[in-house]
């Protein structure tokens, strides 16, 4: 009885072991809830003349498996896309930026990968390569993703500089959703 009792707490033991998920795939599986929504945003960190006035929208619109595309609308502006793709306990994150007709923009496809699966709450992506390539400048660049129930931010940090960009989104108040970013079809 006693080993049986033993071999039933070492067996339940690593079976709960083995179903803890990762940070990243808390935080994939907590994004993912918010999929079909759209939240309109402020910038709370950061001048930029390009966002100034304009109405700022996410719309958490694809959402599968292993990749999650947010469109973020700045006033009529339906150019960037936030790729995120979780792979190997990490998650990537990728600008998709398109002009009007849908083809790709010059300054496309940068972002970073985790280092680590970091937390059901924070994602953190340095800067890669792709876009040490694309953009020379933004290799020092560092965008971390906060998320919680009630809310999103999307932040940039230039390090070595006093660049800091950060949009805050509630998600507690969904707004409706706007059209298809460029280069997508409904």
């Amino acid at each position: 009885m006693k080993k049986t009792l033993l071999a039933l707490l070492m067996l339940s033991t690593v079976f709960l072991t083995a179903q803890e998920k990762s940070g990243a795939e808390l935080f994939f599986e907590n994004l993912k809830k918010q999929c079909g929504k759209s939240f309109e945003g402020e910038v709370k960190e950061g001048n930029n003349d390009t966002f100034k006035d304009k109405k700022l929208v996410m719309h958490v619109r694809n959402c599968d498996a292993k990749t999650i595309r947010i469109p973020f609308f700045v006033g009529e502006d339906r150019s960037r896309t936030w790729v995120l793709t979780l792979e190997n306990n990490r998650i990537k994150l990728k600008h998709d930026h398109r002009h009007e007709d849908g083809s790709e923009d010059k300054v496309t496809q940068y972002g970073g990968t985790s280092t680590n699966p970091g937390s059901a709450s924070v994602q953190i992506f340095p800067a890669d390569q792709e876009t040490y390539n694309t953009i020379p400048n933004a290799a020092a660049n560092v965008w971390w993703i906060t998320l919680s129930e009630t809310s999103f931010t999307y932040n940039l940090r230039r390090i070595g500089s006093d660049r800091l960009f950060t949009v805050h989104f509630d998600l507690t108040k969904t707004v409706p959703n706007p059209p298809a970013p460029w280069g997508w079809k409904d």
